[in-house]
């Protein structure tokens, strides 16, 4: 049976639903700005024709095509829970995505990461050295603890809390991030990175600024650390599969983005297969 709802009731559920939802801020900020437009209006009127008009009114705002996207997929996510979930809708329109440019990819050679290291100051370097190491985010650096820290497993672990994905993750270490784990001990008691005594927040500051232009490098950020690390290990041979679980990724679509840089030949996992007898 249809029921005759509005966009605000809709809201309602869906924000009780997606109560969990790691998201949600932006989401709500996403659904402050439809407010305007759908406040008070029956979910049978919502159609192609509104949605296109969304669409375009979000254009001409300014933003880039991502930020249109994540508009339009909360859009089609409420109006799809409320033919699939709710029973409110019998059919929801055909929300269409725009083109998004293919995602960044910048990465250094590892004789750029080493002049980088060379021009960075000690507390800067640490922190950037230690993240080519392991791949981690900007904000598990900086608020890495020693408690955080296993030296005889070699390990880092994570509360769900503090992944960007909501998964509890155990980070291995490689030599050199042991290395420099083992240059920071006794630095402070609590916290691994730290600067004059004092746990570092911001690190894109003007010394990282500095240093890059020192270095020669040019348009590169903090998080690029990160697509250095995952580059480097494709090109020496890591599985894909693999770098996920590294890099704590929830998706596979967030690590085929590196695919490009793999070295396996592919000829070599076509022959794995064991032999068969085919009449010609």
């Amino acid at each position: 049976m249809v029921v005759e709802k509005t966009w605000d009731d809709a809201v309602a559920m869906w924000l009780i639903d997606k109560a969990e939802k790691r998201s949600l801020k932006s989401d709500e900020s996403n659904i402050r700005w439809l407010n305007m437009f759908l406040r008070g209006i029956p979910l049978l009127h919502i159609d192609r024709e509104v949605v296109a008009l969304l669409r375009t009114k979000k254009i001409a705002s300014g933003v880039s095509n991502a930020t249109v996207n994540r508009m339009l997929a909360l859009l089609r996510s409420i109006l799809r829970m409320a033919v699939v979930e709710w029973d409110w809708l019998k059919s929801a329109p055909h929300v269409r995505l725009l083109r998004e440019p293919q995602r960044r990819v910048r990465f250094l050679s590892p004789k750029q990461a080493a002049r980088l290291l060379e021009e960075l100051p000690p507390h800067l370097a640490a922190m950037a050295a230690f993240s080519l190491a392991t791949g981690l985010r900007r904000s598990n650096v900086t608020g890495l603890r020693w408690e955080q820290i296993d030296m005889r497993e070699r390990t880092v672990s994570f509360d769900g809390a503090l992944m960007k994905n909501g998964r509890s993750q155990a980070v291995p270490l490689n030599d050199d991030a042991m290395r420099i784990l083992t240059a920071r001990k006794g630095c402070h008691p609590v916290f691994v990175f730290t600067y004059n005594g004092k746990k570092i927040v911001q690190v894109s500051t003007a010394a990282w600024y500095k240093a890059l232009k020192r270095a020669g490098i040019n348009d590169f950020r903090w998080h690029d650390l990160r697509h250095t690390w995952a580059s480097w290990h494709v090109q020496s041979g890591t599985p894909l599969l693999a770098l996920q679980e590294l890099g704590g990724w929830e998706t596979s679509d967030m690590v085929r983005r590196y695919a490009h840089f793999s070295r396996i030949n592919l000829a070599a996992f076509a022959a794995n297969l064991p032999p068969t007898t085919f009449p010609v």
